[in-house]
């Protein structure tokens, strides 16, 4: 942006120049030194990346934060970290004050992606750079939007949950009500149970969304299932690690733990330890080590006034649902992987992603696999 500045001020001063009559050598090598020197400090002026983060109570944001400092910082970049406690207006006040502060571009993990719009609107017109990480951002103004296949994600999870149970009552744990993902991820899910559900083979008993994919909303949402079906639950469809892991301690007060089928997604790693246990059916392995290194690349490009590539358009109408919502934004979204018991130690912990002794802490050593 700081070049652009130069430019304009040599043109406001060689119109003055022109206008004022006076072709002085002298005055011409003066702008020609102010130009020069403005465009060797735009030069050694380093990139400035913020990051914005809804919040660090999931697993996954506080190691995804300290990755893109530590790839930002690599790359020669500046960094400003921030997270909003699940508070959106701090969450948009935070992106306000990393372009004050001179962000070159934003990579943002909303808390509420509409209300974040207007904070992303705001910085566009400020000639600042957003990228909507992992949570779609509903504005035109986005730069870039990358993710996981999301509704892929909904569909491991029903099919984790079918392989083990393919018909009685099921409850469903959706994610937050704010964060669009949670949409994309019933999505998926609603794909691969419909026919069954139209069948009559599967009925669900029970349906709720959890805010923020809260523990102890999810706990408690489940205990309410519970009671409210007289413990007559077949397999639950939960949304992620963190809503799953509480319903499983609402399951587990009542004898049930490992006895109904339960999805997830993140492959944390205590979501991986429940999966060891036989306490979670099913987690989604999304590799953030592709999605970290991913947002820095692009963030330095854009940056760069440069084009980002691998990258495809889609329409707000479809990665929202709603027909109304206008535009587009360019998109990437990785490929998932289902994580069972039977392919944790491949996917997960010979990937290097979750360390042996966490995935398979409290198991007996007979039952774990060989350490390698």
């Amino acid at each position: 942006m700081l070049w652009v500045q130069v430019l304009q001020i040599l043109i406001l001063c060689l119109k003055e120049i022109f206008i004022m009559k006076k072709f002085s050598i002298t005055l011409l090598t003066i702008v020609l030194f102010v130009v020069l020197g403005l465009s060797v400090f735009a030069a050694d002026t380093p990139i400035k990346i913020g990051l914005s983060f809804s919040d660090f109570t999931l697993e996954r944001w506080v190691r995804e934060a300290a990755d893109m400092t530590e790839l930002a910082r690599k790359a020669g970049a500046q960094v400003i970290v921030q997270e909003a406690n699940h508070d959106p207006k701090i969450q948009n006040d935070q992106i306000e004050n990393m372009v004050l502060q001179g962000a070159n571009v934003i990579i943002i993990v909303a808390e509420d992606g509409a209300a974040a719009a207007t904070a992303v609107d705001a910085a566009a017109k400020a000639g600042v750079k957003c990228i909507a990480y992992d949570r779609l951002i509903k504005s035109p103004n986005v730069s870039v939007y990358i993710s996981f296949d999301n509704v892929e994600v909904g569909r491991a999870e029903a099919r984790g949950v079918l392989a083990v149970k393919d018909s009685g009552r099921f409850a469903l744990l959706g994610g937050s009500p704010t964060d669009n993902n949670a949409v994309l991820v019933r999505q998926g899910q609603m794909e691969v149970l419909k026919s069954y559900i139209d069948s009559g083979k599967i009925k669900i008993v029970a349906d709720q969304w959890v805010p923020n994919w809260d523990t102890t909303e999810a706990l408690k949402i489940m205990e309410n299932m519970l009671t409210a079906t007289n413990n007559q639950i077949d397999a639950v469809v939960a949304s992620n690690d963190s809503t799953a892991l509480g319903a499983i301690e609402a399951l587990r007060a009542q004898g049930l733990t490992g006895k109904v089928p339960i999805s997830a997604q993140d492959a944390t790693a205590a979501g991986c330890n429940a999966v060891a246990k036989g306490e979670l059916t099913v987690s989604v392995y999304k590799d953030i080590r592709l999605l970290v290194p991913l947002a820095i690349d692009i963030a330095m490009k854009l940056a760069k006034d440069e084009t980002p590539e691998g990258l495809k358009n889609f329409t707000f109408a479809v990665l929202t649902g709603d027909k109304n919502l206008p535009g587009s934004v360019p998109c990437n979204f990785l490929k998932v992987v289902g994580v069972t018991k039977d392919n944790l130690y491949d996917v997960v912990v010979k990937s290097g992603y979750q360390k042996y002794d966490e995935v398979y802490k409290d198991i007996p050593e007979k039952d774990r696999p060989p350490k390698i």
